[in-house]
């Protein structure tokens, strides 16, 4: 588990652009079962993550489709939140970070690790603004 103080700005980087940060298996279950979309980015201290992940998905909420909810866990941290959002992307094996898109409690829309590492944030953001025109 990584210290509170160390993930404080990595945690801000989703949060002062609206997202919820989600600390219990009971939040994760409740934002992900509302009716609509929710986005859910697995957070995470890694460089793709700051470099990709974390700067995709707040540029992708500058389309004019968008999840109505939108929330964040932090691998390595949040234990049990974690588990909970990555209990709701199966099939797709644990990965963070890795950001998925629900619609009505189901996963629509999914970006693992290996498509976010190595690949600029404007692709990341792209490739959710056409999850979002599809699904939002």
């Amino acid at each position: 588990m990584y210290p509170a103080e160390l993930v404080k700005p990595m945690r801000e980087d989703l949060t002062k652009v609206g997202f919820e940060q989600l600390l219990t298996a009971q939040a994760v279950d409740a934002a992900i079962a509302k009716d609509g979309t929710t986005l859910v980015v697995v957070n995470s201290v890694c460089g793709c993550a700051a470099a990709n992940a974390r700067p995709g998905a707040s540029m992708s909420l500058q389309n004019e489709k968008r999840p109505e909810n939108i929330v964040t866990v932090f691998a390595g941290v949040d234990k049990e939140a974690v588990d909970a959002a990555r209990g709701h992307m199966v099939p797709f094996p644990p990965s963070s970070p890795s950001i998925a898109l629900f619609k009505n409690g189901e996963l629509v829309h999914m970006l693992e690790r290996h498509h976010i590492e190595g690949r600029p944030a404007e692709l990341i953001a792209e490739n959710l603004v056409d999850a979002y025109n599809a699904h939002c």
